[in-house]
């Protein structure tokens, strides 16, 4: 959902709840994975929370407060849709710590006494030293609040604490605030961060099982090939002239076929993977059930004999006999195969190596924990020496590797801007916190700022705003800590973090648009340095209200001054000039608008802002809608906007000063491959409006790069698609014509008209919504 709500949904109504619970409800019953089960189990439970909430009233779906009794600063529980169940994430029973904790302190084990011991003298000399060491985690935001405390009292600021102890008193009892302890203080993430942290990894590979077939052929390896060689050698004695019980078995014979079969019993309960044994119709299970019958004295029908004989020779024929050399060879080849370890064994050595690492944080380097068995690994574990950590091993490992984003962007750490916007919060939690002089107080501060951006998002209604990290009250009360303009060092710094982070999403992933997490995150960035750099989110069709905010018509504004004249402002018929006036007029009037409401005697608030010209300009370029409201049409409302912006790229370019390697023209066909690539999936899905909408989305990514790059590389650049997408399946190129043959056409001075099409529709402008359905899936 939108992060920072700048349109927020009508899904507040039961249907959607209602939906998820049953969905949980049939997952919970008839799943086939116990663990699976389990969790949604436990999503079911919230979901009854939810729709139980909303019906008694506790709880006010679309607001800041949602959850009665609750300030907006308190850290709800919050599941999918951003609907809050009415727990708190700093809720719940007592933590282990906290039980230890009151232990150590010789208090009851009640959040109210622990708060209450932390605002003695023994307990802020407690709170102190791990300020000054660093042995402190935050979970959740609440868990800074008495650290902050202790380093308010510390500087002498005595009244902000109490105002600060005075504001959290009445949640004392609920709300978990104190500290996690920690082995030591959190490394500097300034410039290095990682994915998953070393626990993470750990819980990653504990939940590895062993693979039921991988270990079922290891055991038909390793018991019953050898056990059927036993048998076919047993049968094979019978043999006269080439024939199977040709004669009568002596004694001896019989008695050591009844030791095989008690032997197979033995096998049988202790060997279950492999089942083939079992199966009567099997050479090996035909070998044993006729083997049961002689040696119960029951004499072969002609049937069973036949399947016999032909047992046996079908054995001989393709492995040869027992003992001969091809049949040998064969063996030895399988005994190697199956001494192989196996992927769990593997598992567990690097179980071993990171078991002795902080577990908290990543690893700087990750090459010892990858390297093959060591022979003082061999002699505890039995495997052999210079087994090689398979693959799938390494992605994990490789996960908690902590370096600098670029770096794990190049060795595939971070394989999507999705991922990269995971990341992000570590390295801005870092930079944010620069402003505060004390250092103790930075490091809190980054640690409670890397815990907020584990917030998830509330729904909300009426453009509400999410909760920013400067409302929560301990933040407040040490904003006399931070400098309220950075220095030039510091600006410079926060700039040059922006304008990396800008260059390597579009870098890294130029087919893709910004995720809004990570342009939450470059807006935090842009407002510590002011830039005047105006960051839009994608918004949700399904739950579009219609408007905009005021930075929407920015951001168009801001294109505009990059984009006047260019192939981009032809291709999508797009008049900067006219954007450009209409945020003139916008801004006169609610700067007219601000200045009577602060001379009218009325106190009252004039509620959120908007652009109503924005959304009238969106909602005419997006044409004639045949179902207004719909999901689709306010995709096409919202398409245009995205178009108008460029979504932050030329934000990025033009206010933040990116200036991505190796250029545009890269940029341009490293888009066009994005788009083949999401054109190749539309072929035969049955729902493939979702990936032409991607596609759409990426070609526009490609039209822009395209706008800044010299007339004459643009032309070469443009004839150059059609080679390029021979390079792939030959529907793409059907499919991409139209697009190709519209681009081709602005490009070259042409025109669309008003319905996106020239040439008879065989030149068109791709879009990637559409309400009476898209003619790509028509090619």
């Amino acid at each position: 959902m939108d992060d920072n709500a700048e349109q927020q949904p009508l899904i507040a109504a039961t249907g959607y709840p209602r939906a998820q619970l049953a969905k949980a409800f049939a997952a919970a019953l008839t799943h086939q994975d116990a663990d699976t089960r389990r969790r949604a189990e436990v999503r079911g439970r919230r979901w009854l929370e939810v729709l139980t909430g909303m019906a008694t009233g506790r709880l006010a779906v679309g607001s800041r407060t949602p959850v009665r009794d609750f300030p907006s600063w308190v850290t709800l529980e919050v599941v999918r849709g951003g609907f809050a169940t009415g727990t708190a994430s700093a809720g719940g029973p007592l933590q282990a710590y906290e039980i230890e904790a009151a232990r150590a302190f010789g208090v009851p084990a009640e959040r109210r006494a622990l708060f209450a011991y932390c605002l003695t003298e023994p307990g802020l000399a407690w709170l102190g030293a791990r300020l000054d060491s660093g042995h402190y985690e935050i979970g959740v935001p609440e868990e800074a609040a008495l650290l902050v405390m202790a380093w308010l009292v510390r500087q002498g600021e005595t009244d902000a604490a109490l105002d600060l102890m005075a504001e959290l008193e009445p949640f004392a009892d609920r709300l978990r605030f104190l500290p996690r302890p920690a082995d030591g203080p959190a490394p500097d993430a300034a410039d290095a961060v990682h994915r998953y942290t070393v626990s993470q990894a750990v819980h990653t590979l504990e939940r590895r099982r062993p693979n039921p077939a991988i270990e079922a052929q290891r055991e038909a390896l390793t018991v019953w090939q050898p056990f059927g060689d036993e048998l076919l050698v047993h049968w094979l004695r019978t043999t006269r002239h080439g024939r199977v019980l040709e004669h009568a078995p002596d004694a001896d014979w019989l008695a050591h076929g009844a030791a095989l079969l008690d032997r197979y019993r033995r096998l049988a309960d202790e060997h279950t993977r492999c089942t083939k044994h079992r199966n009567p119709k099997q050479n090996l299970g035909i070998l044993r059930g006729a083997l049961e019958e002689v040696v119960a004295g029951r004499p072969l029908d002609r049937r069973r004999l036949g399947l016999l004989r032909v047992a046996v020779q079908s054995m001989v024929r393709r492995r040869g006999l027992p003992g001969s050399a091809a049949h040998t060879a064969l063996r030895r080849r399988q005994g190697a195969q199956a001494a192989l370890p196996s992927h769990h064994a593997l598992a567990q050595v690097t179980l071993r190596r990171l078991a002795g690492l902080p577990q908290e944080t990543g690893v700087r380097d990750v090459a010892p924990l990858l390297k093959a068995v060591t022979e003082e690994e061999s002699q505890q574990t039995g495997l052999p020496i210079g087994a090689v950590i398979p693959p799938a091993i390494h992605q994990v490992i490789e996960s908690v590797l902590s370096a600098p984003l670029a770096t794990l962007v190049e060795q595939g750490v971070i394989p999507s801007a999705e991922v990269l916007a995971e990341l992000v919060p570590q390295l801005v939690a870092t930079t944010t916190a620069q402003a505060y002089g004390d250092e103790t107080l930075r490091a809190l501060m980054t640690a409670n700022y890397q815990a907020f951006r584990n917030r998830r998002s509330l729904l909300l209604l009426n453009l509400a705003r999410q909760v920013r990290v400067e409302e929560l009250p301990w933040v407040r009360a040490v904003s006399g800590g931070r400098s309220a303009v950075l220095g030039k060092a510091d600006a410079d710094a926060t700039r040059a973090v922006l304008r990396q982070l800008g260059e390597l999403a579009v870098q890294a992933f130029p087919g893709t648009i910004l995720p809004n997490p990570l342009v939450r995150e470059l807006g935090v960035l842009e407002r510590q340095c002011e830039l005047g750099a105006p960051f839009v989110e994608e918004l949700a069709a399904d739950i579009f209200m219609g408007t905009f905010s005021p930075k929407y018509l920015t951001a168009a504004r801001v294109a505009g001054e990059l984009l006047g004249g260019t192939l981009y402002e032809r291709y999508y018929g797009i008049d900067y000039a006219a954007i450009r006036n209409l945020a003139i007029t916008e801004s006169a009037t609610a700067l007219n608008r601000s200045s009577g409401a602060r001379s009218s005697s009325a106190s009252c608030s004039s509620g959120p802002r908007t652009s109503p010209g924005f959304a009238r300009l969106c909602v005419e370029r997006a044409g004639a809608m045949t179902r207004p409201g719909s999901v689709a049409a306010n995709g096409m409302v919202i398409e245009q906007a995205q178009i108008l912006t460029t979504h932050n790229l030329a934000t990025l370019v033009h206010r933040v000063g990116i200036a991505p390697e190796p250029g545009s023209a890269d940029l341009a066909r490293r888009c066009f491959e994005s788009v083949c690539r999401l054109v190749s999936r539309v072929h035969h899905d049955p729902r493939p409006l979702g990936t032409i909408k991607d596609a759409a989305y990426a070609w526009r990514q490609m039209v822009f790069h395209l706008s800044l790059c010299p007339p004459e590389e643009q032309r070469r650049i443009i004839a150059g698609l059609d080679q390029a997408v021979t390079r792939h399946p030959a529907h793409v190129a059907a499919r991409l014509a139209p697009a190709l043959a519209g681009l081709t056409l602005i490009a070259e001075g042409g025109a669309f008209d008003a319905h996106g099409t020239a040439d008879g529709a065989g030149a068109r402008r791709f879009l990637g919504w559409s309400t009476d359905g898209h003619w790509m899936r028509r090619v």
